[in-house]
């Protein structure tokens, strides 16, 4: 159904995605129908994500097959801002990512050139020493390193599990580099979803207070932090400002905006 135009100026919101809307495989209770009264306004809706450990596509096809209305152009990912980054420089990468992630790459990669520079994502399989060190190797030689995030952890069926975060500050330590980092919490990475819309009419929803909230609240946009996927207790008091608004979910922080823009 449509909907008045909002009251308030809010024109947009950033949703997270892993451990907002879903963890894995399994939707978090609520978020389907959260997710579509949002939809039922005319606000502007983009998914803002993290995730490295698979392309565009397989996360667009598990957030279908969970149920949720999207649109696969909704959705900005720090692998396509790495991509991007890659392809305007004419790098040549070594990639530490996920082999369900290479898809976004595939267009930009060209064995037959020598590496000349280190990306990294989440990639569980690829944190041993035969790869970092090979990363090592490259890095002392004066290749850039690319950081598709830097992450501390985040959240598994089974629990907290380290994200790719600890591995690049290991490689900033070992080699004296600094990382370029192109998705959450960087400014560029927020300006980019949000296009030609003001940040102070724009709510970032997302479970990590640092990349998420921090991050979107430093270029001004509101920040509503759920309490759920990798938030622990007491994360809402490690960012100054604080979030704009502690939540316990999704639905509560649709609820909110439901009711700032008279729809609820």
């Amino acid at each position: 159904m449509s909907c008045c135009p909002p009251c308030s100026q809010l024109r947009a919101v950033l949703i997270d995605l892993s451990g907002t809307l879903h963890i894995e495989d399994s939707a978090i209770p609520g978020t389907v129908e959260a997710l579509k009264r949002l939809r039922s306004t005319n606000l502007n809706i983009k998914f803002v994500t993290n995730t490295t450990k698979e392309s565009r596509q397989v996360l667009y096809d598990r957030l279908l097959k969970l149920g949720f209305e999207i649109n696969k152009d909704e959705i900005w990912s720090s692998l396509w801002a790495a991509r991007d980054l890659l392809a305007n420089r004419k790098l040549s990468p070594y990639l530490m990512v996920s082999d369900d992630a290479l898809e976004d790459f595939a267009d930009i990669v060209d064995a037959s050139k020598p590496f000349d520079s280190v990306v990294i994502g989440l990639a569980p399989s690829k944190f041993d020493y035969t790869h970092l060190n090979e990363a090592f190797r490259l890095l002392l030689n004066g290749a850039p390193l690319v950081a598709i995030h830097e992450g501390r952890y985040y959240k598994r069926p089974d629990g907290l599990a380290l994200g790719p975060g600890p591995f690049v500050k290991g490689l900033e330590y070992a080699t004296g580099c600094k990382a370029e980092i192109v998705g959450k919490p960087c400014k560029d990475f927020f300006k980019s979803a949000l296009g030609n819309t003001d940040p102070s009419a724009a709510i970032m929803i997302g479970d990590d207070v640092q990349d998420d909230i921090g991050g979107a609240q430093a270029l001004g946009l509101r920040g509503f932090l759920v309490q759920t996927g990798k938030y622990r207790p007491g994360d809402e008091t490690k960012i100054d400002p604080p979030p704009a608004k502690v939540c316990s979910s999704f639905v509560e922080a649709v609820n909110f905006i439901l009711k700032e823009i008279g729809v609820a």
